[in-house]
């Protein structure tokens, strides 16, 4: 019989919000493992399990594991390790998320509350759209990317892997974003950006 327990990888703030959402999505309970035990016991009301290590060693008692995680470099690395030793990697879609069913979501993937997903687009494995931001039509994001808070992608939008579209950005219809970049909080994002910058204000240009 599968567990309806899921295990979360990390203990910070955005793996307290994972939790809340796998629990309001219809998991019967959570359980928490991160590096920093035992010197974390307990994050918000609930109790940190163990190591990372620790859940290689019990995962066959939860019937799916996700790193909430907010680093993208460490997600994706915690993420590829964990499906290399065949874990169920889950994804966690807040039931006011609106996801189309002629989009594709990967594995390991977080929808947050008031998140859109519109037909046609792909989110990649690790991903996070997070609270109340929007991923329009026939976008594309790459593994382990994280759209923040109120952050808004017009249709067509490519973005690489663990990439960072920070919170309140927006990004014009069909732009391309590379791997590895960084959109500052606020910027307006109208002309592609290449790979490992940081881009900032209205209209966002690459930091010098």
């Amino acid at each position: 019989m599968t567990s309806s327990i899921l295990a979360i990888v990390g203990a910070g703030g955005h793996a307290r919000v994972v939790a809340d959402t796998a629990l309001e999505a219809g998991w019967k309970d959570v359980a928490f493992f991160d590096d920093r035990y035992p010197e974390i016991r307990e994050t918000g009301p609930w109790r940190v399990s163990g190591t990372v290590s620790d859940l290689y060693n019990r995962m066959s008692e939860y019937g799916g594991v996700i790193v909430a995680i907010g680093d993208n470099d460490v997600r994706l690395r915690h993420h590829l390790a964990l499906a290399e030793q065949r874990a169920v990697m889950a994804s966690v879609v807040h039931p006011r998320a609106w996801v189309s069913s002629r989009s594709k979501i990967g594995p390991g993937v977080t929808l947050c509350a008031g998140s859109v997903v519109n037909v046609g687009a792909v989110v990649g494995a690790a991903c996070i759209v997070n609270t109340g931001a929007t991923v329009d039509h026939d976008c594309e994001l790459g593994e382990a990317v994280h759209v923040a808070p109120g952050a808004h992608l017009s249709g067509n939008v490519r973005v690489g892997p663990r990439s960072w579209i920070g919170v309140g950005a927006t990004v014009r219809q069909g732009i391309r974003i590379g791997t590895g970049v960084m959109v500052g909080a606020g910027a307006v994002v109208v002309s592609d950006l290449p790979d490992g910058v940081v881009a900032i204000g209205c209209p966002a240009r690459p930091r010098s």
